[in-house]
């Protein structure tokens, strides 16, 4: 749900790869946006996560603003969503604790409690998208939530030093910002025609795309197992949306589209991440996609409200507050640990769906969530394990 989310990239040394929340043997993306108004605590935790480049951290998540928030990752590295942080953990010991340390229950349990934290402003941030795009155009939508997130990232940038604000990767952060744009606006267009549960768990299918992306563009080895568990993924998608069904409705494929884009993306970091700077990569991104979406967002324009600015507002800021959400829990407990919790995003998305909007989650989406769902985890797990072994 990445509705207003950031998505950051970190990555190690040892590399990085996006894992919506997408699971990759050599790194995972998480989506995490940046937190404003606690800048304080926020600094000094991201910069004790893994850093790529010689910057304070190399990007903790793949789009720096991404709608899609997928979060699956490992122990070995960190994986986000609609949204999108993906990095691998780097082997300083101070940017996450030993695999072998267990946490104290405690700890665990607050991990866990900010996790919920993160997903539940995220689910917020779709609220608001949705409703917002029943009055506005997708893309001024979309631009205004990159406008008020860019805005909001420039104290976190002032707070970091004007270093961060150095680059030379121009062309990277430019072809992020596409995929980007594109993936949110196709997110925020599914918002506008299907019900919330419905988007997240299409949403789930991003490890899937990039697991095949990885294979096809990296040209990474997958073995049958794992292709087993993502054909079956994309059989649970087709339970989804029912294809030849007298209520199908072929707008629900710019779903699939915007989940391909996050995958796209994250194999985009794969390649990138480590060769540009932590703040940069959130900053820039922002910025171009900012720009980006200017151009169709003009030719639409219609003066928003005043209750819908401030809803907008809240929009790109919420993408800070989910960023520092995350960045906590992942501060509190390992990766691998919280990935099966991703999935909980599934209820509230229902929850809330059917509370403000009066949508009844159908049975169908139930049913493909049992297929998607344990698919998507198997094949996290199946990499996982192939990144562990290597």
């Amino acid at each position: 749900m990445f509705a207003t989310k950031f998505s950051v990239v970190a990555n190690p040394s040892v590399g990085v790869a996006r894992a919506h929340r997408a699971a990759r043997p050599n790194g995972l993306t998480h989506k995490v946006p940046v937190a404003c108004g606690r800048l304080k605590r926020f600094v000094p935790i991201a910069a004790r996560m893994p850093m790529a480049a010689s910057t304070p951290r190399t990007g903790l998540a793949d789009g720096v603003v991404s709608c899609s928030r997928p979060i699956v990752a490992s122990r070995n590295e960190l994986q986000r969503s609609r949204t999108g942080v993906v990095a691998r953990n780097s082997a300083d010991a101070t940017a996450e604790p030993s695999s072998d340390a267990p946490n104290p229950a405690g700890t665990f349990l607050v991990g866990v409690m900010w996790f919920f934290a993160h997903q539940l402003i995220g689910v917020g941030n779709d609220v608001i998208m949705k409703y917002t795009g029943q009055n506005l155009a997708v893309a001024q939508v979309v631009f205004l939530r990159f406008l008020f997130a860019t805005i909001s990232m420039i104290p976190v940038m002032l707070a970091s030093g004007m270093d961060s604000f150095k680059t030379d990767r121009i062309p990277l952060h430019i072809a992020r910002s596409a995929l980007l744009a594109g993936g949110i606006f196709m997110y925020c267009k599914g918002l506008t025609i299907a019900p919330i549960a419905m988007v997240t768990t299409l949403n789930f299918t991003i490890p899937l795309f990039t697991l095949v992306l990885a294979a096809f563009v990296l040209k990474e080895k997958v073995d049958a197992t794992r292709w087993i568990g993502t054909l079956v993924g994309f059989a649970g998608v087709t339970v989804v949306v029912q294809p030849g069904a007298a209520t199908f409705n072929p707008m629900y494929l710019i779903i699939l589209v915007s989940a391909f884009m996050f995958a796209s993306l994250d194999v985009l970091n794969k390649v990138f991440v480590g060769k540009e700077s932590f703040w940069a990569m959130i900053f820039y991104t922002a910025l171009f996609t900012t720009i980006i979406c200017a151009i169709p967002a003009m030719g639409v324009w219609v003066a928003p409200t005043q209750m819908q600015l401030i809803l907008l507002a809240i929009l790109g800021g919420g993408a800070n507050l989910l960023l520092y959400c995350l960045l906590k829990s992942f501060s509190l407990v390992d990766a691998s640990a919280l990935a099966p919790f991703r999935y909980v995003e599934l209820i509230w998305s229902a929850a809330v769906g059917l509370l403000v909007f009066g949508e009844v989650p159908a049975m169908s989406t139930l049913y493909g969530a049992l297929i998607i769902i344990p698919s998507t985890l198997y094949v996290v797990w199946a990499e996982n394990r192939k990144a562990k072994a290597e």
